[in-house]
């Protein structure tokens, strides 16, 4: 097969790592193999853009295909606008759908903000594992979420995160949750551990945060209308969900890392 040797940027969003290319023919393999941390430029996953259109592609670090990525999606509008996008306002086309962009730049940093759509509540799902009976809130953004806010130890979600992430066909992404107390002028905050499908544990999942944070003003943890901190362990996102249609408002950071050169084959 022959190879060649494609220029990429390194970009991350609270430490939710991405390569992004341009206008790359990209296939599983080749998406593995980039991801390597070992062997390869390493991320949670490749970004491969159409600048023209423009459009974002999404390949885990399995070489899977997800729907959709937030924190990705403001990684690639932020590129867009470094590379010379007039527009700090833009329409980014995803497989979850058409997601509007504002990107703030602030020295090497960015800020985005992204409208993500509309959550959908599903079915309870429920898993018997590891003795017990698990229940989680399902919520569709564009990808699949499973969302509990029941107590469990690191130890539990280790075990029960790729057992809930693999139990539906085609897999679903997991959040584990913890209200904190909102204190006096600050947003709701929500405490979250991922456990994405394709991945494993990351530091940050945007589709992820607009979930819970779906999930909580359902629930009645959270106001809607309000914004909601979720808490992940690469920082924080802040997600509003409007009443009536839940539609969602998520702003967070982009930073790119570096630049480079690697061979595909």
């Amino acid at each position: 097969m022959k190879e060649h040797v494609v220029r990429f940027e390194k970009w991350e969003g609270l430490g939710n790592d991405f390569i992004l290319v341009e206008a790359v023919p990209m296939t599983a393999e080749a998406a593995r193999r980039l991801c390597d941390r070992r062997f390869g430029v390493g991320a949670d996953g490749v970004l491969v853009i159409d600048r023209e259109r423009p459009r974002m592609q999404v390949w885990n670090a399995d070489g899977s295909r997800p729907e959709m990525c937030g924190n990705g999606i403001r990684c690639v509008a932020a590129y867009l606008v470094s590379r010379g996008t007039p527009q700090k306002a833009l329409s980014i086309a995803t497989d979850a759908g058409d997601k509007r962009c504002e990107v703030t730049r602030n020295g090497d940093r960015f800020d985005v903000l992204v409208g993500m759509g509309r959550a959908r509540l599903g079915d309870p799902l429920v898993v018997e594992a590891l003795g017990a009976q698990h229940r989680f809130a399902t919520v569709d953004v564009g990808n699949p979420h499973a969302v509990t806010f029941d107590p469990y130890t690191e130890d539990a979600i280790d075990e029960l995160g790729p057992i809930v992430a693999t139990t539906p066909a085609g897999g679903i992404n997991v959040e584990f949750c913890r209200v904190r107390p909102a204190e006096q002028g600050e947003a709701a905050r929500i405490d979250v551990t991922v456990w994405e499908r394709g991945v494993g544990r990351t530091l940050a999942c945007g589709t992820g945060a607009c979930a819970v944070a779906a999930a909580a003003c359902a629930q009645g943890r959270a106001a809607y209308g309000a914004p909601v901190r979720v808490g992940l362990p690469g920082g924080s996102l802040r997600i509003t969900v409007a009443a009536g249609s839940m539609e969602l408002l998520m702003q967070g950071p982009a930073r790119r890392a570096f630049s480079g050169e690697v061979v595909i084959a």
